[in-house]
C-alpha cells in the first residue's frame, strides 16, 4: 500500500510539473490556446501568428516588412525592459496594425516567482507599454509558458487575459528557416496559435533572421492553401461566437 501511495504521489507531482509548463495545460487556470476542433467551420482556415521577446533591433522591424508584404497582422508579446529601450519600435508595431501584449518586465519563469514578484512583473510591463503607446490589449503570456497555482489569478486580477499556444516553430533552438517552417507545417490543423520569436530574453539584438525568413515562407504556403491569418483578439472573437451558436 505504501508503495502504491508513493507511486501515486510521484505521478501526481509529475503531472503537476508538466501542467505548469505545458502550453495547452489547463490545470492552473484557463488559457486561450486557439479554437478547439469542431467548434466552428472557420477553425480550419484561421491561424494566429504570435511573436515573443521583442521589441528587438533590427529584427522586429524586418519582420514588420515581411508581414506588411503579405498584409498579415500578428500579435506581439513584449518584454517591458526592451520596451523602455526601444519604444519607437513598439510604436512602429502598433502603427502597422498589430496587437501587443504583456510578456512581463524582465522575463522570469513565474513558476519560481512569489505573488508579489509576479504582480510587479506584470504591472511594470503594463506601465512600460502604456508609456510607449498608451492604451493597448489586455493580453498576457507567461515567459517559457511557466505558471503555477495563483499565477493566472494574479494576471486576471490586473485585467489580463492569459494566452498560450498550441503550435511552436521552436525557433529559439537555432533551426534554419526551412526547419522552423516545416515544424510548424507538421502541426498546423487550423484554429492554431503559433509561437515564434522576434527577440530573446537574453538580450537586445539577438539574431532572428531565420524566423523572419520562415515567416515569409510559412505565410506564402499556407495562404495558397486557403488559410487566413488573424490576430489573437480576432481569433478569440471567433471562438466566442462559435460558443454562442
Amino acid at each position: 500500500m505504501l508503495a502504491l501511495a508513493l507511486a501515486a504521489t510521484a505521478a501526481a507531482m509529475s503531472a503537476a510539473g508538466y501542467q505548469s509548463m505545458a502550453p495547452t495545460g489547463q490545470w492552473y487556470g484557463k488559457t486561450f490556446t486557439g479554437i478547439r476542433p469542431g467548434s466552428t467551420e472557420l477553425r480550419s482556415k484561421q491561424l494566429a501568428l504570435t511573436y515573443d521577446d521583442g521589441p528587438n533591433d533590427p529584427h522586429t522591424l524586418r519582420l514588420l516588412e515581411v508581414l506588411a508584404k503579405h498584409n498579415v497582422k500578428a500579435t506581439f508579446f513584449l518584454i517591458g525592459r526592451y520596451v523602455e529601450q526601444r519604444p519607437d519600435i513598439v510604436r512602429e508595431v502598433v502603427n502597422a496594425g498589430h496587437i501587443v501584449g504583456n510578456h512581463t518586465f524582465s522575463h522570469p519563469n513565474l513558476i519560481f516567482a512569489s505573488t508579489r514578484q509576479t504582480r510587479t512583473q506584470l504591472q511594470e510591463c503594463q506601465r512600460s507599454i502604456t508609456q510607449a503607446i498608451g492604451q493597448h490589449s489586455p493580453l498576457f503570456r507567461p515567459p517559457f509558458g511557466g505558471r503555477r497555482p495563483g499565477t493566472l489569478s494574479i494576471a486576471r486580477s490586473l485585467g489580463l487575459a492569459p494566452v498560450m499556444w498550441n503550435v511552436s516553430g521552436e525557433d529559439w533552438k537555432g533551426y534554419s528557416a526551412d526547419e522552423i517552417k516545416q515544424r510548424i507545417r507538421r502541426q498546423v490543423r487550423g484554429g492554431d496559435v503559433i509561437l515564434l520569436h522576434d527577440g530573446s530574453h537574453t538580450g537586445m539584438g539577438v539574431d532572428r533572421s531565420q524566423t523572419i525568413i520562415a515567416t515569409d515562407l510559412l505565410i506564402s504556403e499556407t495562404k495558397s492553401e486557403g488559410f487566413d491569418f488573424v490576430t489573437i483578439p480576432e481569433m478569440m472573437g471567433t471562438a466566442a461566437a462559435s460558443r454562442e451558436r
